[in-house]
């Protein structure tokens, strides 16, 4: 995984963009598929990320820098998603759970 992938990613996101999925609680993260290990997005300074990024994660996921410390990709078992209440989501389980809140919400006809 690398910045281009996630840029791909955020266009072909049935869900929509991550500050969509902000107002239902999800917040921008990675799972390491390999540990089960999950991340939450952060800039290279630590802070919280509000979109996906890779500069903050620690190095046993990262397996490039650039020579000032940038993240340039990650290992392939790396998974980018949401959390929400303390779990991890991949992006169509929260493009479906935005999809049930949404359908639940929507005024219903009475015959």
């Amino acid at each position: 995984m690398n910045p281009s992938i996630l840029e791909q990613e955020a266009r072909q996101d049935s869900g929509g963009v991550s500050s969509e999925h902000r107002s239902f609680g999800f917040r921008p993260a990675f799972r390491n598929t390999e540990t089960g290990r999950v991340y939450a997005a952060r800039f290279a300074d630590g802070r919280l990320a509000p979109v996906h990024t890779i500069d903050g994660l620690p190095d046993e996921v990262v397996v490039a820098r650039s020579v000032c410390g940038k993240a340039l990709s990650l290992k392939s078992s790396v998974q980018s998603g949401f959390t929400r209440n303390g779990r991890f989501y991949d992006h169509d389980q929260a493009a479906a759970y935005l999809a049930r809140r949404l359908a639940d919400s929507r005024p219903r006809a009475w015959a």
